[in-house]
């Protein structure tokens, strides 16, 4: 089943990914899941990544696949699992900043935009109901957008101790993202974001006159769309509140001991206790069967909506995200409620069981729930299912897919997304790191 690009098609090779990829395939007993691995760990980097330098700096341009356009959110994704390789690949190292640099020079084009082109290159969607621009491939407001640029620098520089690319352009960019928060708690008006799209799907357009539900400014920050590029019913997104709190944080300590601007440090950590101790206040709900468990989405007035979803920030992800410890009692209980038939877009099939999402409507799971249930899972019982299904549902190409029907995994939606793709090969690196004996199961 190896199905990777010839080595002369790939579009960036790294010594240490490859010999990463020996290693770790060479200890799993179970062939299929090597070969997963095998395709999935490198994906990225095989068919995603445009690496050059600009003006005599590393630039990244990382498409997500089968759209050729590159989000904030998948980019970062794409790339994490490689962090840990770059001091010992310099090459590695230097599209690492690229990535960085990349997406900082998007911000500063438009904090509010979440998918970008490679250039002033127009778009399918140019003719939104919003302030598009032509460097602009979509301009859907998401708090996760500008959360995962953050969680990459300060990822690399945990890394690699390198800081050289926290430039006057970065620094520019992190603090139009705090100011873009800021504006989006919505103290004092709604802001200066409004979105509409000419479409059938209610999903993919903005109530409210362009600015979403009303909501009562209590503190939160408003996301005007999810991590799936749907809309939000109500407008606080819980899991991508608690995200912004985490990615804050890391925002204060790299101005703390790399940029020493103590002053905007502060502003980064008091605007992170903020939505925290808003988040405390509004985000915990009574369900009618779990008790107190986190709402997906909130509006402030008392409103709240039970679900979750595939997309990564989801409540399943709060501890891999590093916003909630995995024994906290309330995310134990909301995750009893994610895995059951009260949450309306988990679904349970003959081919597997997980989170699904509004974006693919109905019945369809999605791979990287699977995954992340694998990286926040309580026991290697649950481990080991997931990596079952994982297995059996990739319909034969080698590849995670965005989702695959709950009764059939060869009725699937794309077949190159390469975040799933990534997501699969940080598991089983994980697990070779820290529960090796697990890969020594056939699955």
């Amino acid at each position: 089943m190896p199905n990777r690009p010839e080595p002369q098609y790939r579009k960036f090779e790294s010594t240490a990914v490859e010999e990463t990829i020996t290693v770790v395939s060479q200890s799993i007993h179970d062939r299929e899941i090597a070969a997963l691995f095998e395709n999935c760990f490198p994906n990225t980097l095989d068919t995603t990544v445009r690496f050059n330098h600009v003006n005599g700096k590393p630039d990244t341009f990382v498409i997500t696949g089968d759209i050729s356009a590159m989000w904030l959110r998948d980019s970062t994704a794409q790339v994490w699992p490689y962090l840990s390789f770059a001091n010992n690949d310099e090459q590695l190292k230097m599209m690492l900043q690229g990535v960085i640099r990349r997406q900082m020079k998007c911000i500063l084009i438009d904090p509010y935009a979440n998918a970008f082109n490679d250039g002033p290159a127009g778009s399918e969607w140019e003719k939104d109901h919003t302030e598009m621009k032509p460097e602009l491939h979509e301009r859907k407001w998401e708090i996760d957008s500008l959360c995962y640029p953050i969680r990459l620098s300060y990822g690399f520089w945990k890394s690699t101790g390198d800081a050289s690319c926290f430039d006057s352009d970065w620094q520019k960019a992190t603090k139009r993202i705090v100011q873009t928060f800021q504006e989006q708690q919505r103290k004092t008006d709604k802001g200066p974001y409004t979105f509409g799209r000419s479409t059938s799907w209610s999903t993919d357009t903005v109530p409210g006159n362009g600015y979403g539900n009303p909501i009562h400014p209590v503190g939160l920050i408003a996301s005007i769309f999810r991590p799936s590029d749907d809309a939000t019913i109500f407008p606080f997104l819980v899991p991508a509140n608690f995200f912004a709190v985490v990615s804050l944080r890391q925002l204060s300590e790299l101005y703390q001991n790399v940029i020493k601007n103590y002053e905007f440090a502060s502003v980064c950590s008091s605007l992170a206790r903020e939505v925290e101790s808003a988040l405390h206040e509004y985000a915990v709900a009574e369900h009618l069967h779990y008790g107190k468990i986190f709402a997906y989405e909130v509006d402030g007035f008392g409103n709240t909506l039970y679900m979750d979803d595939a997309n990564i920030p989801s409540l399943l992800s709060l501890p891999y995200l590093g916003c909630i410890s995995n024994d906290n009692p309330l995310y134990q209980n909301t995750r009893k409620f994610i895995f059951s038939r009260n949450n309306p877009y988990f679904f349970k099939g003959t081919a597997a069981e997980g989170i699904g999402s509004p974006h693919t409507l109905i019945d369809k799971i999605w791979p990287i729930s699977i995954t992340m249930r694998a990286l926040t899972a309580d026991t290697d019982a649950e481990i080991i299912q997931c990596l079952k299904y994982l297995k059996t549902t990739h319909a034969g190409t080698g590849f995670m897919h965005e989702s695959f029907a709950k009764d059939n995994a060869y009725e699937f939606t794309r077949l190159w997304f390469a975040w799933a793709n990534s997501l699969f090969g940080e598991l089983i690196l994980s697990l070779y790191k820290e529960k090796p004996g697990l890969l020594k199961n056939t699955f």
